[in-house]
Order: structure tokens, then sequence, then C-alpha cells
């Protein structure tokens, strides 16, 4: 029998690892669904305007073709149910390139992509808002009351009294999720019921998403997802494609797959949005911050909003007794902008890490320091106190780990051969959140032989879910770890949170924990006994001769969490190589060190970690979203173009997590690391830029040509 806490903590393999190597996990389009025909969006080449006709009918008589759909005739659907971006083939009305205008459903993928083709629309164009360097001066206050003016102090009166400061802008550039598995849904309708084989970061809510633009209850509607693709943000709200796929299902009475192709990645589903940031620093000449500001402008879609919050790192990373955040936003013809990895941390960090390295050079004051005399005892904020923050611990560790010792605190004074050699560091932070999730254990015995099935509508992004709710059942039930099975991705199961701003792994876990300890409660009331010790789930199934046994707890946060601040906290160590001749930089060390309290597989953990750095890499030096501003499309559309970080551009990776006991966040002490882990890296690698070079890229990305 396995002792209690023997798996949660360490690093076993995941339990999905075979299944995904062989091909044998189910992704969105892989489920077995017969007499499948197959739908292919065609999308609208103006950025602005209207629909004047739309001729479909050499289309509709191809080979193949059973129905194109446009707005003219898809059925009403509720715009305003729950999905992003719009979309829905409601109107005529275009705004944005790329805007979804109608779909071809035929029998083979082929057929209807080719009849897409044969479908021509005539437009009334109108000018089209795409060029934001033009039109930031519009901006004007977010709709969202969230992203008001925060105002602590004076910092305006305290930048202009100020022994040093820091005033520089910094930019962020589009950004797109693409994830490995490009949105895909299977439709597939039993009378007024329909099941949507979809990868969903939340499966509840796109089950209530798409049922309520169909116009049906939550009930007629069944989300399955066992395994995604990634997501980053893109899959955490649901886009038009998914009801759509159920619409060109119905008309056609059969089951239809719709499949985005990578480049209608790029203006279906989201992106980051452009920001330009005004950091302000002052500081007295022993390195003590006096007042911070940050301004954000950035943009949105025409007729909706989302701003990413850049400020939130402002807020609390650095004790500041004036402070300033302001956001504004000015509407523009592009896709609504959506949440991606570390939303507003990502960005809004390499402003403000970016702005605290310069400080700390015109101080001629070590970065480490600064920051660490620069730490609060409390959320500046709102004045609460930490759950835990392991923010100079992470510094001290990782300077130690990484050799920061060897750092010349003048640029270009590390050669190499033709390179230019470069330190940085930066910080980062995520809030941690625990929400309400229930689940369901149910026991099993044969012979002395006791198996555990846990079900909840969890999201398993590729991050170890099935892994850590298996480790942390077979701990709660003291059952060996083969015995347990975790069903997991469907909304018929148990409502549970979403795989989304770091909240899955501390909710599920938790829920399940909670249920575990549950059954064995009541395990031990059915028995009528009392016991010295604490008997095991598995004991009174044996003893008591229960062959099945089930319940289900309905978890939530404890009551007092909302008196703490609770964020997981790292600190980025990055190590440069510039080549002197061409410009190139090359990451060649990354270090980072998190506390995030109990890490439940260190393995699954170190993964999380390393690909949000990689991804951080990718946003400091190669990745960006180009608008053509003669019409508003994506001048990068493809793979080709919009360049990621491969193996070759990655040089040594490392994670460490510093031992946090967190007993305030929940029971589990679980803060979650799927955002955290790219907060803080691209600043890191910009400052190491500037320590081999001595030139300061304030405009992501750092290409060559801003080197040379």
């Amino acid at each position: 029998m396995q002792q209690k806490n023997k798996l949660v903590g360490t690093p076993i393999n995941r339990i999905d690892g075979i299944l995904k190597v062989t091909g044998k996990a189910d992704y969105s389009t892989d489920h077995p669904v017969k007499n499948l025909a197959y739908a292919v969006l065609f999308k609208s080449t103006i950025a602005a305007g209207k629909i004047l006709t739309i001729d479909t009918t050499a289309a509709e008589k191809a080979p193949g073709v059973l129905a194109v759909i446009t707005h003219k005739n898809a059925p009403k659907l509720k715009v305003d149910g729950g999905l992003r971006g719009g979309a829905l083939l409601q109107s005529p009305e275009i705004e944005f390139y790329g805007q979804h205008i109608g779909l071809v459903v035929a029998e083979t993928f082929e057929q209807a992509r080719h009849a897409t083709r044969l479908v021509n629309v005539e437009y009334e164009k109108t000018t089209p808002k795409v060029d934001f360097d033009k039109l930031a001066k519009e901006a004007v206050l977010p709709k969202d009351k969230e992203k008001a003016d925060a105002r602590r102090g004076d910092a305006k009166a305290a930048l202009s009294s100020a022994d040093y400061k820091v005033e520089e802008v910094y930019g962020t550039p589009i950004e797109h999720h693409h994830p490995l598995e490009p949105h895909a849904t299977i439709a597939e309708w039993t009378g007024d019921h329909v099941t949507l084989y979809n990868s969903a970061q939340i499966v509840n809510g796109a089950q209530s998403a798409a049922a309520a633009t169909l116009n049906l209850k939550p009930e007629q509607v069944r989300i399955i997802s066992p395994y995604i693709g990634g997501g980053f943000g893109s899959k955490g709200g649901q886009w038009a494609n998914l009801v759509l796929t159920a619409v060109a299902a119905k008309q056609v009475n059969r089951p239809v797959k719709l499949a985005l192709t990578r480049q209608q990645m790029f203006n279906s589903v989201g992106l980051r949005q452009r920001n330009f940031q005004k950091v302000s620093l002052a500081a007295t000449k022993d390195g003590k911050l006096t007042a911070l500001a940050h301004e954000i402008t950035t943009h949105a879609a025409i007729h909706s909003e989302f701003v990413e919050p850049c400020g939130d790192c402002s807020k609390i990373m650095y004790d500041a007794p004036n402070s300033l955040i302001t956001y504004r936003v000015v509407p523009m013809n592009l896709i609504l902008p959506t949440y991606t990895r570390g939303p507003g941390k990502s960005t809004g960090s390499f402003a403000l890490e970016s702005a605290m390295d310069e400080l700390a050079y015109k101080l001629k004051m070590d970065p480490i320091e600064l920051r660490i005399k620069n730490e609060p005892a409390r959320d500046p904020s709102d004045g609460k106190p930490w759950s835990s923050r392991a923010t100079v611990q992470c510094l001290r560790e990782g300077a130690k780990a990484f050799g920061w010792d060897k750092r010349k605190a003048e640029p270009r004074q590390n050669q190499q051969g033709n390179y230019l050699i470069g330190y940085g560091v930066a910080c980062g932070t995520y809030p941690a959140h625990q929400r309400p999730t229930s689940a369901i254990v149910k026991l099993k015995r044969s012979g002395n032989d006791v198996t555990a099935t846990v079900e909840l509508a969890a999201a398993d992004l590729g991050t170890g879910t099935y892994t850590i709710l298996t480790q942390t059942a077979a701990d709660a039930l003291v059952l060996p770890i083969q015995n347990v099975k975790v069903l997991i991705g469907d909304s018929d199961l148990p409502p549970a949170a979403g795989a989304v701003g770091s909240v899955g792994a501390a909710s599920y876990a938790n829920a399940v924990n909670d249920a575990c300890i549950k059954i064995t409660d009541e395990l031990i009331a059915k028995s009528g006994k009392q016991f010295f010790a604490r008997p095991t789930a598995t004991q009174l199934m044996i003893s008591e001769k229960i062959t099945d046994f089930q319940t289900r707890v309905d978890s939530k946060p404890p009551g007092n969490v909302d008196e703490y601040s609770s964020h997981s906290f790292n600190a980025n160590f990055a190590e440069v190589a510039v080549n002197i001749s061409t410009g190139m930089v090359r990451v060649t060390r990354f270090l980072a060190v998190t506390g995030a309290g109990t890490i439940l597989n260190p393995k699954t953990a170190r993964s999380q970690i390393i690909g949000g750095n990689v991804w951080g890499i990718g946003m400091a030096l190669t990745e960006e979203s180009v608008v053509d501003p003669r019409w508003g499309n994506f001048a990068t559309r493809s793979f080709a173009d919009y360049h990621v970080p491969s193996n070759l551009d990655i040089g040594t990776m490392d994670a460490i997590f510093i031992r946090e006991d967190d007993q305030i966040i929940n029971k589990m002490g679980v803060k979650g690391i799927g955002e955290v882990g790219i907060v803080g890296v691209a600043a890191a690698v910009a400052n190491a830029v500037f320590n081999a070079t001595g030139k300061r890229v304030r405009e992501l990305p750092i290409t060559p040509d801003k080197l040379l």
C-alpha cells in the first residue's frame, strides 16, 4: 500500500504520454464520427464596409457541394451569447479583414475548399482604421471600469522633483497564439441536441456560449474536449467557428467537420494587441522608488472591447508611495484581441522591468539590489498582506545558480570572439486563484483490488492535468497510481473551472482531494465503527465488503482567501550572445526561478515554465504580426513569416522552484504556473542585450536591424 503524500510533488511521467506519442489521443477532429461532411470558411477581403452582393451560384453547383451558408440564409443567432469576435453571418457589415462571410459544406474537404473560390462578392468599402501609429492619439478611456485610472499619491509631482528618473515608452507588437492544434470542431445533431467535439480551455464556458448563441438550453449542448493541442488563451473564449459548424451540420442534416487553416488562425480567434507603454520611475539617489507611473495605449475591435491589463505588475511589484496606472484604447478594424499567455503581465513586465534596468544603470546600482531595495511588505495596491511572496528568494537563489557575480556592470565589456556577451534579469508575477469546481469519485472493488475513477469537466491543454489529478487522487485514497483513472473534458461531467489564468491546477487538484477525503469520511460513517487510526478508503471498501461507492464534492476556495494578496512570483536570468557583424541575438542560457506554492509534479511543472520561457524569448526576439496599413490584412500569415523560436534558437534552459508553503491560498497550497512562466522573460532578454551591446531596444521584437 502506498503511503500518503508519496506521489504529489514527485516527477512522475505523464499519464497520457504514450497515448499522445502513439497517436491514440483524440483531439477535436480525431473523433470517429460516421457520415462526415466538411466545411470550409470563406472570408472578407476588405477591412471595413459592407457586402453589396454575394453570388454563390457557381459554388452551389460545384461537385460535392451540399450547402453554401452566408448572411443571406444563416439562421438567426444570438450575437451576444458569449462567443468572442462576432463574425456569425448575421449581417452584411464588415468590421475587419478576414471576417467570416460564409462557409461551404461538401462531401470532401477539397470540394469545399474549391467551391469557396467560386463565390463572387462585391463590397461597398469604407476607410478602415488599421494604422495604430496614427490612431493612437485618438485613444480614449476604456469602457471597462476596472481599467479606470488608478492613483495613489501624486506620481506626477514626485517625478518632477526626483533625484533620478526614467521616462520612456516601450512598444510591444501584435502577437498570435498559434497552438500546435489549430481550432477545429465536429458537430453532430441528435434531434434538438448537439454534440460538439472541440478544443475548449473552459469546457462549461464553451457549452454555455454555444447554447446561448444557438438559442438552446445548456443541457442541449455537449462539449467533448478530452485533449487539447495547446491554446494559450485562444481556446479560453470560443469563437464563431464553433457555432458555425453546428449551423452547417443542422442545415445539411449530418455531422460536419470544420478545421481552421493556419492562415485562417490569424484573423479568426483573436490576438495579443499592440501596446504603447510609457513607464516613468522616480527614485532617490540610494535607489528608493518615490513614484511609478505606467500609462498604456492600446486598441480594441470596432464594436467590442478587450484591454489586456498591462499595468497589473506595476501595481504590486515594487513599493512606491506614488503610483499612476492608466489605460487608453482606440477602436480599430481588426479582430477582437483576447487573452494571450500571461495576458497583460507578459507585455507589461517588459515595460516595467526594462525601466527598472534603466534606472539601475543610471543609479550605478546592481539591478537585483534595486529590486530588493523596493520589495513591498504588503500589496501596494490595496494594503493586503501577502499569502506568500518569494521574489527576494527567487532573486538571491537565481543569482547564485546563474553566476550573476560574473556580470560586467558596464555594457560591451564581455567579448568572446565575434560575440558580445550580456547578462539580464527581470521579475514577474501572476495572480493565484482557486475557482469553484465539482468532482465525483467512484470506487469499485473486485476481491481485494480497489480502483478509483475521478470525473470532472476539467481541461488539459497538454500541461499535465491528467497526471497531477491521478497523483492527487492516488495520494488521498492511498491507492497505487495504476488503480486511478481520470475522466475530464466533457460537459456531461461535474462542472469545473477552466484551464485559464493559472486557476486549473489549484481548482482541479483541490476538488479531487476534497472528494477523496469526503468519500473516506462517508465510508467511515457507513461502517458505523470507531477507529484508533484513520483507515483508508481501500481498507474500508475491503473490510465492509462494499462493491461500489461514490460521492461528489463541490469545492470552493477558503473563506478568508480574499483577505490576502496571492500571486506566483519569479526571477528570470538571461545570457545572450550578440553577433557583432550581423546583430543576431542568441539566448545562450536562461534560468527561471519561481515561487508558486506546492508543485504537484516537478517534471510537468518544469515543462510548463520552460515552455513559457521559450515563448518569452520569441516575444523578445522574433514574434510580430504586421498589419498592412493599405488593406488591413496581416502581411505575416504563416510560420514562414511569423517567426517562432525553433530548437536551434534556444540555448540551455533551466528552472528552479522555491520551496513555498502557502497555507492561505488553498488547502493544498497550489498557486499555478501556466501564466507566470512567460512574465518577465522578454525584459530579461532585452536587459541582457543592453548589457552586451549598450543599445537599449524599447520596441519588440529585438531584430538585428535595431542593433546594427
